[in-house]
């Protein structure tokens, strides 16, 4: 297997998630129809008691577009190999949540141009007013 699922300070244990195996869609050689290569990754955020009350109102919140019935779905079927499928929905499964559990990114707050910058910029504009203006051929 491929073990427990960890993100910060969360560990998710193996049987809070459910695997599902089916066959790929697209090209896979002579075995394609015989092999589950598909790999779908099932995880119920809403009943996980791994998950504290914040972590969970938190990650309900950024997921709610994501979510069927309380859970993530993830699927992966990119690879042939089934072990391979796992690992990236196994990858794919703990960004998603990392990010939905990360906290939130400070607020900018916007803040005034200096007197000095307004300057700076105002003498370069006329500075290259005046390149500009040099150039032109004499008009007398």
């Amino acid at each position: 297997m491929l073990g427990p699922i960890r993100i910060r300070s969360v560990v998710i244990p193996e049987g809070e998630v459910r695997w599902r195996f089916s066959k790929s869609s697209g090209p896979g050689g002579q075995s394609v129809n015989t092999t589950d290569s598909r790999a779908e990754v099932r995880f119920n955020v809403a009943t996980s008691p791994s998950l504290s009350p914040f972590y969970k109102a938190r990650a309900l919140a950024r997921l709610a577009d994501r979510l069927v019935a309380g859970e993530i779905v993830v699927v992966a079927q990119e690879h042939k190999s089934q072990l391979r499928n796992r690992e990236a929905a196994a990858a794919r499964l703990q960004e998603i949540l990392a990010a939905a559990l990360a906290p939130e990114p400070h607020k900018r707050r916007p803040t005034k141009v200096s007197k000095a910058a307004v300057e700076r910029r105002l003498k370069e504009k006329k500075v290259r007013a005046q390149v500009k203006r040099n150039r032109r051929p004499d008009a007398d």
